[in-house]
């Protein structure tokens, strides 16, 4: 075939922005208000009418939107901080960094998604060793559909730990009538281009209910400063949304709900396709919930196969994740509940290029390469 299908296309959807992303961005330059300008606040108040909930709170990236809530509550050592075994490393990376461990729990085969048992094993774990004090819950709403909140939230109330909602994939979707954002003691996201919403660089946001949590947070993300910037009450950082960052996430933000709609298009037309086969598992969106797609991810019994089948048809392919946390050497003394189903994931995940713009014709090309490397008994 010809040039070779792109991953992601942002360039499709940055023609789509057009002229008026342009203005927006060179008003914004010329204001010369370059850090926490007006677009800042508006974006977080445009966010936060957006996913249904009281509080924003822009940030440098999605590791930063992690990390301060986990600073405002006091999270250090000797605490657990459970994290799925299968996703980024920013997810566990963020309990070392505030001196906490990381327990890594299983993830469910259909959804990806935290196993709510396996997080009840874990949680026994930690507390039958007494080596560590269960502290907080981080599920990832993994390749953009959200957790299993319903069975997730319960623990967390009985356990009396503070629920972390990372939804830097997964942002814009819907779990029984609630956006992602609006679910957890706070919500974390990431504005990294690829993402579903995403700037022209680095960014993220926390999101809240608390009045008082969300003015910690934003003293945290400026040095721990009390009434400006002079004054330091608390040990903090330097996390801040840059106003050029917020000034094209307001742009697209304005055809955020758009762009998840034509991802489920793209989503469906996968399925009906590749379902096809009985040697390819499609992923699941269980029934009240929905995904912002942020990656199409595939389950199939020989991946180098089908990798170098669609490489030598200019089809792309990535792999998300290969190898579990719990078996990175950098988490290797860190606890872990059994992982079968990460373990067997990990060699069978293969992801096809997703985004709103992959038209009709490409997606047939992508579904028929598929098709003839793996088979269809």
């Amino acid at each position: 075939m010809g040039a070779s299908i792109p991953f992601i296309d942002l360039q499709a959807q940055r023609r789509r922005l057009g002229e008026e992303l342009n203005a927006a961005v060179l008003a914004t330059v010329a204001s010369g208000q370059y850090i926490l300008g007006p677009q800042v606040r508006e974006f977080e108040e445009k966010l936060a009418a957006f996913c249904g909930v009281k509080h924003v709170v822009g940030c440098a990236n999605g590791t930063d939107a992690l990390v301060l809530p986990l600073m405002a509550w006091g999270v250090g050592p000797g605490d657990a901080v459970f994290v799925p075994s299968f996703t980024f490393a920013a997810t566990a990376e963020v309990a070392v960094l505030v001196g906490a461990s990381p327990v890594f729990v299983d993830v469910l085969e259909d959804t990806f998604n935290m196993d709510p048992k396996s997080l009840e094993a874990a949680i026994a774990l930690v507390k039958k060793e007494g080596k560590l004090k269960p502290k907080v819950i981080v599920p990832v709403d993994l390749f953009g559909q959200p957790a299993d909140y319903k069975a997730i939230e319960p623990i967390a109330a009985r356990e009396g730990l503070k629920l972390l909602c990372d939804t830097a994939q997964g942002f814009g979707s819907r779990y029984h009538g609630r956006v992602t954002g609006s679910i957890g003691d706070a919500a974390s996201t990431s504005f990294f281009p690829a993402k579903p919403l995403g700037c022209y660089g680095d960014g993220g946001a926390v999101f809240t209910n608390d009045a008082a949590f969300a003015d910690l947070l934003r003293s945290i993300q400026v040095h721990g400063q009390g009434v400006d910037k002079y004054e330091n009450v608390r040990i903090g950082m330097n996390s801040r949304l840059d106003s050029i960052q917020a000034t094209i996430l307001i742009e697209k933000l304005k055809i955020f709900a758009d762009e998840i709609e034509l991802r489920e298009k793209v989503a469906r037309r996968y399925n009906a396709g590749l379902g096809a086969s009985n040697r390819i598992r499609v992923p699941v969106v269980p029934e009240g919930c929905t995904s912002t797609w942020a990656q199409y991810t595939l389950q199939v019994p020989d991946r180098a196969k089908l990798q170098a089948d669609l490489k030598a048809k200019g089809v792309p392919t990535a792999v998300y994740y290969s190898i579990p946390l719990a078996r990175q050497k950098a988490y290797a003394q860190y606890p872990s509940a059994p992982i079968p189903v990460t373990e067997k994931i990990s060699h069978t995940v293969v992801s096809l290029p997703m985004h709103p713009y992959l038209d009709e014709a490409t997606q047939d090309t992508i579904i028929a390469a598929v098709l003839e490397s793996v088979g269809r008994d």
